[in-house]
């Protein structure tokens, strides 16, 4: 690896001059790229691609084969903080460990992007209950990624304190800043950041190829929108080449209006242009890694978060910092209300996010467990994990994950049901006095609820937010209401015969309310 980067350097640094057509072609990861006929009347001598300094030009350079290698990409995704937003479902788990689509956890949507997109150097950084998360991607990826020719590994980076630094990450930027050291040792000459809260699939090739193509510094992955979602969103502006020249975070009126651009620069269509008049940032990057060198830790040392402070300020001081349009489904689901609706909402005859795309599919731990069984129920509008057991019972649209039991004359519906991590057999409950088994007990009825891992609901409860109450904390009593959501916490017991809210709850909501 050390020739192949020497050599690159080498023809990136060197002056050409030529005046021919002539055609490319080049095998790499067991894939061979189409030949390239470009034509060129001269090309000046320029810089590495990866320099900081660039002039204002507008800088292209034909795409090629070296533009295309995806094995110098280095994937950096971002765990995020304590996950205060998906509280109760980070309780004992750091954020990209939530599970997802009955059989998924959140990381898994940026991995297998990563991997359908030939990267297979991935990082994820965390500073919060890593253990359920280190142990997922151990055993999900390490033993399949990679071959014998070119490393590849999924590990989990934690916050650690060294004799330099003795704080914990202070914001995304901090994180990729105190990991530097170890993303150089990789010799990538790009760094790819993403988020681990994020749903969407995404081919990050052609984003990378035109990063390297646009001699660009940073590329920021953007969605076109509309104005009635804009102001939720931090917006970007752009000149006529697709460079982004001002930020601007939740705008609101006025303002708002200044940021409309022209989104057929970015190749929208005249119609989608004209509806979709903004473009808001994913929290997608890709930085050159001698950029990130150099913002991180020479030009804004202190700064601590890439979206809000590194990235405008670097295309204020004149780096070329990029927008690339993505016109595919990207949902935010790092709110409780955002992950509960993106999940059911995959129970769509016609989803806009499939798990059943075979040409880019969601990779996960393989569990190897047995189909699941169905037992003179009815069901509507939903989907089964593995390994689940349902009796004579009534589900619509629910999402039903690993392991789930649900016994006789149960009644769900718009229900998010995460299952257990093991099987508990009938005898092992039945031997402890007043022990409720995992899963979810004969008669109970559950209304747009999400109950998380290993619960334990008695039989003939009743979970139902009637009264609408916006947020309760009773944790407790083994349950939070978020966003108007109940959410049983993991391990949690619910005696039989409970009724959620309670009568004391709902009083106790129903007087906070009337203060405000």
């Amino acid at each position: 690896s050390v020739g192949i980067h020497a050599r690159r350097r080498r023809s990136t640094d060197m002056a050409l001059s030529m005046s021919a057509n002539f055609t490319a072609k080049s095998t790499f990861g067991g894939q061979k790229l189409k030949a390239q006929t470009v034509r060129k009347a001269s090309v000046r001598a320029v810089p590495a691609r990866s320099a900081v300094a660039v002039s204002n030009d507008t800088a292209v350079s034909s795409s090629s084969a070296e533009d295309q290698r995806m094995d110098n990409v280095l994937s950096i995704i971002l765990g995020g903080g304590a996950g205060t937003r998906l509280y109760p479902l980070t309780k004992t788990r750091a954020k990209p460990a939530v599970p997802l689509g009955a059989n998924y956890r959140l990381i898994d949507i940026p991995v297998s992007n990563c991997i359908n997109s030939d990267i297979n150097k991935v990082y994820c950084l965390t500073q919060f209950n890593s253990a359920s998360l280190n142990r997922h991607l151990s055993q999900a990826y390490n033993s399949n990624i990679g071959t014998y020719t070119r490393q590849g590994f999924v590990e989990v980076l934690a916050a650690q304190q060294s004799p330099i630094n003795k704080a914990w990450f202070q914001g995304t930027a901090d994180a990729v800043r105190q990991y530097l050291w170890l993303f150089a040792e990789s010799g990538c000459e790009d760094y790819l950041i993403l988020s681990g809260d994020h749903l969407y699939r995404m081919d990050y090739k052609p984003f990378v190829t035109k990063h390297r193509e646009s001699l660009a510094d940073i590329t920021v992955a953007a969605l076109p929108t509309d104005e009635e979602r804009a102001s939720s969103f931090g917006l970007m502006k752009i000149d006529a080449s697709g460079r982004i020249i001002e930020f601007s975070e939740k705008p609101q009126g006025e303002a708002l209006k200044a940021m409309q651009v022209d989104t057929t620069v970015l190749g929208l269509d005249a119609q989608k242009a004209k509806e979709m008049p903004y473009i808001a940032s994913m929290g997608i990057y890709v930085f050159t890694a001698k950029a990130m060198q150099m913002l991180l830790m020479n030009d804004f040392p202190q700064a601590n978060d890439f979206g809000g402070e590194v990235i405008p300020q670097a295309a204020a001081k004149g780096l070329k910092v990029q927008a690339y349009l993505f016109e595919g489904y990207w949902e935010d689901i790092g709110t409780v209300d955002a992950f509960f609706h993106a999940n059911l909402e995959c129970n769509d005859p016609n989803p806009k996010f499939s798990f059943y795309d075979r040409t880019a599919p969601i990779y996960t731990q393989s569990r190897f467990l047995p189909p699941s069984k169905i037992l003179d129920s009815m069901i509507e509008r939903s989907t089964i994990g593995d390994g689940c057991m349902v009796k004579k019972s009534k589900l619509h649209n629910c999402m039903v994950g690993l392991r789930s039991l649900i016994n006789e004359g149960c009644d769900l519906q718009d229900a998010l049901i995460m299952g257990a991590d093991y099987y508990e057999k009938e005898q092992e409950c039945s031997l402890l006095p007043g022990c409720t088994p995992i899963g979810i007990g004969a008669g109970t009825v559950i209304r747009k609820a999400i109950i998380d891992k290993n619960a334990r609901i008695g039989m003939d409860c009743v979970i139902d937010n009637k009264d609408n109450i916006a947020d309760l904390n009773a944790e407790d009593k083994g349950y939070i209401i978020r966003d108007g959501i109940i959410v049983v916490i993991k391990d949690a017991v619910i005696p039989a015969g409970s009724i959620i809210p309670g009568p004391q709850e709902v009083a106790a909501a129903a007087a906070t309310a009337g203060k405000k």
